[in-house]
């Protein structure tokens, strides 16, 4: 379990691709990692012999999620996602899309949650690599949304519980 460059990945595509194994990919922020995010990627690397889980940088979340995010920098982001025994190797990309990281590794499956799908098919406007991976005829799997399970939700309970300024009297742990 490693984090490594795309370029890296890349070198050790070819070896994965001849020795017969299936790369799985996702992506995302995975701010303040949860257990929707660890059944997620457990389910995803299910799907295949291999996890690799492409990381929004700090910059690439601003743009998407706004200028308060990421809560976790993508230094110990990555290290809690490669620590994780369902993730095999960990990339950060910058831009605000994975289009380059599924060019480049063209995966055998593509995952991400059932929130990027309109009815039962991947929403194209919403999850542009789509259009990649079915480029070259690769696998998309939209996973359930564990309701209730999100970074978002987590943020709103911790502000609920010890207030905008961070303590309700009964004392934050550091």
């Amino acid at each position: 379990m490693a984090l490594l460059s795309l370029a890296e990945l890349g070198e050790r595509r070819a070896a994965w691709q001849a020795a017969g194994l299936r790369l799985v990919l996702t992506n995302g922020v995975f701010d303040l990692i949860h257990a929707g995010h660890v059944g997620y990627l457990a389910q995803a690397r299910a799907l295949g012999d291999l996890l690799v889980v492409a990381l929004n940088s700090d910059a690439s979340t601003r743009t998407i999620k706004g200028p308060l995010r990421p809560i976790v920098p993508e230094a110990d982001r990555a290290a809690v996602l490669s620590a994780l025994r369902s993730v095999d190797h960990v990339t950060i990309f910058a831009e605000p899309t994975a289009e380059a990281v599924v060019a480049a590794l063209r995966p055998e499956v593509y995952v991400k949650g059932a929130d990027y799908a309109t009815g039962h098919a991947p929403d194209l406007e919403r999850l542009p690599e789509a259009r990649i991976v079915a480029s070259y005829g690769g696998q998309i799997v939209l996973l359930p949304y564990a309701a209730g399970r999100s970074t978002s939700t987590l943020i709103a309970r911790i502000v609920a519980r010890y207030g905008p300024a961070g303590d309700a009297g009964g004392g934050l742990c550091s």
